[in-house]
């Protein structure tokens, strides 16, 4: 990858929510969730299919906290249009990783 400057990361709005609603999406090709996550009141609740069924229940994933992308287009999957992009890395074999703050902080907060 080449190098970017910085007006071109300012482009990039990564905010923080909290998970508020996980579905199963059974129609996905990998397993996956349908997350609906609120990011406060300057954007509102997003929804976001994510793929960490393999290690996050669903269940425990409401009331976490993680960074998503909110500026991309609205993308179709399957018959789900997932919002923003929850942001993850790779482990050794790459399942995914949220990306999640340390601490509790207030929704909507810009990556910095």
């Amino acid at each position: 990858m080449g190098t970017i400057t910085y007006p071109d990361f300012e482009k990039v709005d990564i905010r923080v929510g909290t998970i508020v609603k996980v579905d199963p999406f059974p129609e996905a090709r990998k397993p996956a969730y349908k997350l609906t996550i609120d990011f406060g009141p300057a954007i509102g609740t997003k929804r976001s299919s994510a793929q960490i069924t393999e290690y996050y229940v669903a269940d425990a994933l409401v009331g976490q906290q993680v960074a998503a992308v909110v500026n991309f287009p609205p993308k179709q999957i399957g018959p789900f249009m997932s919002e923003v992009l929850t942001l993850g890395f790779p482990d050794a074999e790459g399942r995914v990783v949220l990306i999640q703050p340390s601490k509790p902080v207030p929704n909507g907060g810009r990556l910095f």
